[in-house]
């Protein structure tokens, strides 16, 4: 019997705040400064979804640990000018937080001085203060199920209980691992082919979630 809704765990970029167009472009424009050449496409399908860490390790192994830590520098120094100039919600993403009355938290790939500047520029963090959770909690990123359940266990609700709303490939594949029902948002970067799998319900518009999730 699938148990009742009792927690939905959202991502946060992506899902939340519209910055993962911001970070591709970054990672584009380094990889032509730094030496490992990638499209939109390339980063998406490599970098999208996983921590900070594990992209690291991504860049690591193709250009050295040394060359890693400068990208990572300066990736964060560009996505913060970024996403001072320009950052806004997801679209319809303010309506249908106002419509969902179930608990809700927040387990991110990114780190929570990261979700501070994103959540805080588009006027989100108030809301889920308190309840946010990164990667850099957990021994694994996305796709294990580390951070996920790790949120589970903090929001004291039985994995079987949540669902999560998603936006990359990782994403979705952790929340499976994790044993939970998710929601894909096709309505970003990511194809909703590769969000497709068991236990998932992939939608393209953030203002249908209140209604999926009553359903």
């Amino acid at each position: 019997m699938i148990k009742p809704i009792e927690l939905v765990i959202f991502d946060c970029d992506g899902v939340l705040v519209d910055s993962e167009r911001i970070a591709v472009r970054v990672h584009v424009a380094l990889g032509a400064e730094l030496g490992w050449p990638l499209t939109e496409h390339d980063v998406i399908d490599r970098f999208v979804g996983r921590s900070s860490r594990s992209i690291r390790d991504l860049i690591a192994a193709r250009l050295g640990e040394e060359m890693a830590v400068v990208w990572d520098e300066r990736f964060v120094e560009l996505h913060r000018e970024a996403v001072d100039a320009d950052l806004t919600p997801v679209e319809g993403l303010p309506e249908a937080l106002a419509e969902i009355t179930l608990p809700s938290c927040v387990a991110s790939s990114g780190g929570h001085e990261k979700m501070r500047h994103t959540l805080g520029r588009t006027g989100l963090y108030d809301h889920f203060a308190g309840r946010i959770f990164s990667a850099t909690e957990v021994a694994r990123g996305k796709p294990a199920p580390d951070l996920f359940l790790h949120a589970a266990r903090q929001m004291g609700v039985d994995p079987a209980a949540c669902v999560v709303v998603e936006d990359s490939r990782p994403g979705v594949e952790a929340a499976r691992a994790a044993g939970m029902r998710s929601f894909g948002y096709a309505g970003g970067l990511t194809p909703a082919d590769r969000l497709e799998g068991p236990g998932t319900v992939v939608f393209d518009d953030m203002r249908k979630l209140p209604a999926l999730l009553a359903a």
